[in-house]
């Protein structure tokens, strides 16, 4: 087999580097917390991504793909696109390495995700969601300016980045006297972090939990094809998991590694939220809160040690007000 060039877009995401993309990692922030959850006197570790400095995991991505740019790279500057957490990572990274950076948001994305990202210095164009395609609208900001286009989960530096939370997770449950994770319980919008735990993590079983209605990714692994979101127009308070169709680098590396997989519920996703709260007294959005949801539903049933993705925490404070006072409905 030919060997790879690590700085090609059109290269495969291994796991040597995840591995690379955790050293780089290790050296500007400090590991999140691996929390215990007791949940029927069984211990889940959660991976409380909610503590990073955007919020969410998707700074780990973000900083393993804009690092490894070119000088001629950061020049031109980046587009791209997310309902929140990918684009404050992207925002963030940008800002450290000092880079233009415009981000493609949907225009009902929660108000604090878009404004948390202008506040990080990027600009943000806003698109209607459903009605329009965000891919071709930051195509074509691409086109015009000659920007780098760092796609949410369809890149291999994003995939390897996102799969360093398996790596951390790993040590801390070594430093703990706990040998694993046996099996991992992700959040999966298009399959980046998924992908990436995949590569990080290839002696554990992997689950996956997706949002009732887009639940393309598990759709497509029963098919074993890939097949879009049904109904872009169906709710679910999962704006993060908002993912259209997944792509092939993605669906290619989960396609024989998904152990079981669920659909679930906004009531079953608010349970996980105030459980989170209740006990870990920490935030999650509704999106970071869908594979805990899938345990504690028993839609997911986990093998011991299990380790828990908490994605992100970036929620508005109404609706997370109402969460806690299951009102959502009112």
């Amino acid at each position: 087999m030919t060997a790879q060039d690590p700085l090609s877009p059109y290269r495969s995401p291994t796991r040597e580097g995840v591995l690379r993309a955790a050293q780089k990692i290790a050296e500007i922030l400090p590991p999140t917390p691996l929390m215990p959850l007791e949940v029927d006197g069984v211990t889940l570790w959660c991976k409380a991504e909610m503590l990073q400095p955007i919020g969410a995991f998707k700074i780990r991505g973000a900083w393993h793909r804009l690092s490894d740019m070119s000088a001629g790279e950061r020049e031109r500057g980046i587009v791209g696109v997310s309902s929140g957490n990918h684009a404050q990572g992207v925002a963030w990274a940008a800002k450290k390495l000092g880079m233009a950076a415009t981000i493609v948001m949907p225009r009902n994305a929660p108000k604090a995700k878009i404004a948390a990202t202008k506040a990080l210095g990027a600009q943000v164009v806003l698109y209607e969601r459903p009605g329009q395609d965000r891919d071709a609208i930051a195509a074509t900001i691409v086109a015009k300016t000659g920007a780098v286009l760092v796609h949410a989960f369809a890149d291999p530096w994003i995939i390897e980045g996102q799969g360093t939370l398996g790596i951390e997770a790993m040590a801390q449950m070594e430093a703990m006297g706990v040998k694993g994770p046996a099996h991992i319980v992700a959040c999966c919008g298009g399959g980046g972090l998924s992908a990436g735990l995949s590569l990080a993590c290839p002696d554990a079983k992997l689950s996956l939990a997706e949002p009732e209605g887009w639940d393309d990714v598990i759709r497509s692994l029963a098919a074993g094809t890939i097949l879009p979101v049904e109904d872009q127009a169906h709710p679910t308070p999962c704006d993060a998991l908002q993912t259209p169709i997944s792509f092939p680098i993605n669906f290619n590396v989960l396609k024989n590694r998904v152990y079981s997989a669920a659909a679930v519920t906004p009531d079953e996703i608010g349970t996980a939220m105030r459980l989170v709260y209740e006990k870990l007294r920490l935030v999650v959005e509704p999106g970071g809160a869908a594979a805990l949801a899938a345990v504690i539903s028993g839609k997911i049933i986990t093998d011991a040690p299990a380790l828990i993705t908490l994605s992100g925490g970036n929620v508005d404070p109404e609706y997370f007000s109402k969460i806690l006072l299951n009102k959502t409905s009112d």
